[in-house]
């Protein structure tokens, strides 16, 4: 064989995927647990406004229904066990003090499910916000740890909910940082993120990562505080 024949049976190479090259994600189910809450009540109203079908949970399933009615845009309000049970994909913007009960006794029914959690361990003392650490490392890899059947990402961590709520404010000018294992999760995840106008998703690494992203909310609250803000994140040369 010639050198020439050499190097024409050599496979080829498949040329490197586009990252900005996401899947339509127009046709899922988002549901968001503590979807009667600030941050999850702001998501779900940018979600459904931007066309998505959502349904937001809570513990009483009255008050998921008169938020959902608040909201209009087609959501839908249930108690938590049937918001996940109906969603393709689950944001968790549940409190802190209430994350790992709440997923603890969701478990199989959100098993199968992409898990996208928000939550921001935090305490506040005098001096302002400041970081939790939990056992897990996060919140996210706690979410991980108690479901096992689920797949889990983190994203949607640094949106003011002031923002998300504003009716009269037609884009939301941040990035999205979105961590998780597998790249189809995280691309998913992007492209909801995508669908609110002024927002990109990022990718950010794997859930072992988690903590800081989380933490770095209590910066922002910082930030905010001392210039009467409400102030996100942009990844630049990307």
């Amino acid at each position: 064989m010639t050198s020439s024949d050499s190097a024409q049976a050599a496979p080829q190479k498949a040329p490197a995927k586009d990252p900005w090259d996401l899947p339509d994600v127009s046709g899922l189910v988002v549901g968001v647990l503590g979807g009667t809450g600030p941050q999850g009540k702001g998501l779900a109203y940018r979600l459904a406004k931007a066309g998505q079908k959502v349904i937001i949970g809570s513990r009483a399933a009255d008050r998921a229904r008169t938020a959902a009615e608040e909201l209009g845009h087609g959501v839908e309000g249930a108690d938590n066990a049937e918001c996940a049970r109906r969603s393709d994909v689950v944001i968790v913007a549940v409190p802190w003090e209430g994350h790992g009960d709440t997923l603890a006794a969701l478990r199989e029914d959100l098993a199968g499910k992409l898990v996208v959690d928000c939550v921001n361990p935090l305490g506040f003392d005098k001096k302002g916000a400041y970081a939790l650490k939990p056992e897990e490392g996060s919140a996210a890899e706690q979410a991980a740890a108690l479901l096992p059947g689920s797949r889990v990402a983190a994203a949607f961590h640094h949106l003011s909910a002031v923002l998300l709520q504003d009716e009269a404010i037609e884009e939301i000018d941040t990035d999205v940082m979105v961590l998780g294992e597998e790249r189809a999760d995280v691309e998913t995840v992007q492209a909801l993120a995508g669908r609110i106008p002024g927002m990109r998703g990022v990718f950010a690494g794997r859930l072992r990562n988690a903590h800081q992203v989380e933490s770095l909310v209590a910066n922002l609250i910082s930030v905010n505080r001392r210039y009467k803000a409400h102030a996100g994140l942009r990844v630049t040369d990307v």
